[in-house]
């Protein structure tokens, strides 16, 4: 499309949004005109929406980091030719992709729109259209001044715009897919957008930076009842993992048992990163309040607050990938950047 004034660009990874059915009934992608076609809804914007398809498309749950990868270097390159970027992806890894690009875009600028939908686009029902208008509309949002006013990696589902690094999916199901248990909606669609400003991060007014030097050597050990040393030990102590995200109970606790936390500080003096993160979908890591939280923290574990795992990943790749000193990682680690953790 080719109108004057806003602009945006649509980067369509693949997932359930662009997906039509064979004559088998079978979900299958079809090409980006046949989604605008879908969406004609999109004509009647004043700003031009330009597209870029990636070939082939990529399943949400075959996401690398090679893919956030080639998004931060399609953002890069584009950036001054666009007010906002909106991203068409799956689901399942969706928050994964969208906390990924909070860390590796640095001094965003400009809204970068994460969206999908649990029912193809094709479809009477579908989520995707509403998704779809609303996502361009916040994409080129201006302030009085021109400013963006959402400068941010987000995720745009359901009539809720969530902060990316803040997001994780929570129903398989429901039109409602994803929550950001522990940072308020930044936007919420009805009628009108109503934008809640005070809780959007300000453009730091630099250059964008992207960061693509990720160290992807971490684990996720979920601690549950029955684990055995040989599982925690595999993880904790494999020779190929450089930082384990432990996903505790409540608000940081684990096994107390000896042999665990023997395992743990082994782990923590081969100098490896241990962060703790709950199981729960809401609240926050305190090590301080049960004996076995504190057990951990004595054995080296770092709290990971209130971020949620996708976050915690992450961060951990883009801090790991910035900086050979795991000592320099754990100090970051409870540091608020891009957002992602409350202080």
């Amino acid at each position: 499309m080719t109108k004057g004034g806003s602009s945006v660009l649509l980067i369509y990874t693949g997932g359930t949004i662009g997906m039509k059915e064979d004559e088998r009934g079978m979900l299958t992608p079809f090409d980006f005109d046949g989604l605008i076609e879908s969406v004609p809804e999109l004509s009647k914007f004043t700003c031009r929406i330009d597209h870029y398809t990636f070939s082939p498309l990529i399943d949400s749950s075959d996401v690398e980091p090679g893919l956030w990868i080639r998004l931060a270097e399609i953002i890069r390159d584009r950036y001054d030719e666009y007010d906002g970027f909106v991203i068409l992806h799956g689901t399942d890894t969706m928050a994964y992709s969208a906390s990924a690009l909070s860390f590796m875009l640095e001094n965003l600028s400009k809204p970068v729109i994460f969206t999908g939908s649990q029912l193809p686009v094709g479809r009477p029902r579908t989520d995707g259209k509403e998704n779809l208008i609303s996502s361009v509309e916040i994409a080129v949002a201006k302030n009085p001044d021109g400013s963006a006013v959402v400068p941010e990696v987000c995720i745009f589902f359901n009539s809720q715009l969530l902060r990316g690094n803040r997001s994780t999916k929570a129903d398989a199901t429901s039109f409602n897919a994803f929550r950001s248990p522990n940072y308020p909606p930044l936007a919420t669609a009805g009628i009108d957008i109503r934008y809640n400003r005070k809780m959007i991060a300000p453009a730091t007014g630099k250059p964008l930076i992207i960061h693509t030097e990720l160290d992807t050597r971490v684990s996720i050990l979920e601690v549950h009842p029955g684990i055995t040393p040989q599982v925690v030990r595999n993880i904790l102590l494999g020779p190929e993992t450089r930082a384990v995200i432990i996903e505790t109970y409540g608000s940081g606790n684990a096994i107390s048992k000896d042999w665990f936390i023997q395992i743990v500080r082994e782990a923590s003096a081969m100098g490896k990163i241990l962060l703790n993160v709950t199981q729960c979908l809401a609240g926050t890591v305190n090590m301080d309040l049960y004996a076995t939280g504190c057990a951990l923290r004595d054995a080296g574990v770092v709290s990971g607050g209130d971020m949620t795992t996708e976050a915690a990943l992450a961060k951990l790749f883009f801090l790991m990938g910035s900086t050979k000193g795991n000592a320099q990682v754990k100090s970051l680690l409870d540091k608020n950047i891009r957002g992602g953790i409350t202080q």
